[in-house]
């Protein structure tokens, strides 16, 4: 599909389309999460745990499998609903590895936001800290480092076809993640409004 051939909100709406799987895979690990941390409650070298509480494999797991969900709904139920909103005649935006893809996204963003992690713990960084630019852009830049180094192909065709999609990300993921965060937070899911 050539997005050049769609106006800038449509091609605003299909990035979103395509990035869900990563967009919600955080979302189901906030809610499946809290049993079984990753690193086992271990402490790095300069004193402070490795990755945290907030890591755990229930929610590595849970959250992997929810984006995969919201995938395979894309998959087969969700054609008409991108088709009416930007006219996209009922394509395959996955390509020929779709489920590979949808994995990559949902997976890469869970491990975008564990090797955020990481990071904020190796500057004193509490749990629930903020870290504005790494906390919005973590998961969408591990999510799309993963799928370039699988199928550069496909990141190539949609992210990486002009100005637009990467625009859109740089611009939406930041509401969206505000967005989700504080919904989580007045529904008592999240610690933190961020």
């Amino acid at each position: 599909m050539d997005l050049t051939e769609h106006s800038f909100l449509q091609v605003f709406f299909i990035v979103l389309w395509i990035m869900m799987p990563a967009y919600l895979s955080n979302t189901f690990a906030v809610i499946t999460g809290g049993k079984f941390p990753i690193d086992q409650g271990k402490i790095h070298s300069d004193g402070n745990r490795i990755l945290g509480d907030g890591k755990t494999w229930s929610g590595l797991i849970g959250g992997t499998s929810g984006g995969m969900l919201i995938g395979y709904l894309q998959l087969n139920y969700g054609n008409a609903i991108i088709d009416g909103i930007a006219g996209t005649n009922n394509y395959n935006f996955w390509g020929e590895n779709e489920l590979i893809i949808i994995f990559l996204l949902a997976f890469g963003a869970l491990l975008g936001d564990m090797t955020a992690s990481f990071f904020k713990r190796r500057t004193k960084l509490n749990r629930g800290d903020k870290s504005p630019v790494l906390d919005m852009f973590d998961f969408i830049g591990m999510a799309l480092f993963l799928t370039l180094l699988f199928d550069y192909e496909w990141l190539k065709s949609w992210i990486l076809d002009g100005y637009a999609p990467l625009f859109t990300l740089l611009i939406a993921t930041p509401f969206l993640h505000r967005g989700v965060n504080i919904i989580g937070y007045k529904l008592g899911i999240k610690n933190e409004p961020w």
